[in-house]
């Protein structure tokens, strides 16, 4: 006689097999989370790396003459060849004798410190923002910039566009 259900050895592999079914659930579940955890680290390390670069666009190629008078203290530019320029992404340093002037044109201007007048040409602020091919300006230094334009003198300009170099050009003052 049998005190309790009586158990048999089938029934014993049975729950020893859905015991292990259970388990083995659970690792496909654990592997899917986990890929799906290192696929969006991944996809924030590419795109930190993707928004630390940056596209800079290519200065445009140009050449450029320049003029310098000492008796008039004026400055000219001539685009004599090559792609268009957008002046307002210009930035101009004008040196006389490897001394840089104490007032730099700002470009595009209509008086400024440091200049008469207003510039010929696509410098000023009222022209047309698109320097072309055979385009010139003209800006005028006041007495009160230094170092003074004197015939003689030799006159160099670096034109910049959006901070990469674009042009450097140099004479000498009639």
């Amino acid at each position: 006689m049998s005190i309790g259900p009586a158990v048999s050895a089938a029934s014993v592999r049975d729950g020893a097999s859905a015991d292990r079914s259970r388990t083995r659930a659970i690792s496909p579940v654990i592997g899917v989370v986990l890929l799906l955890a290192v696929t969006i680290c991944l996809v924030a390390v590419v795109t930190a790396g993707i928004a630390t670069w940056s596209i800079d666009t290519p200065a445009p190629t140009a050449a450029f003459e320049l003029q310098a008078d000492g008796d008039d203290s004026t400055i000219t530019l001539e685009h004599i060849a090559g792609d268009s320029v957008t002046v307002d992404q210009l930035s101009l340093t004008v040196r006389i004798d490897d001394t840089e002037l104490k007032k730099q044109p700002p470009i595009p201007f209509v008086g400024a410190e440091g200049f008469r007048g207003t510039p010929d040409g696509p410098f000023n602020a009222q022209a047309d923002s698109t320097w072309q091919t055979g385009e010139q300006t003209t800006i005028t230094l006041a007495g009160n910039n230094t170092p003074s334009l004197e015939s003689g003198d030799t006159v160099a300009v670096t034109l910049m566009f959006d901070d990469q170099l674009l042009a450097e050009v140099e004479t000498t003052a009639t």
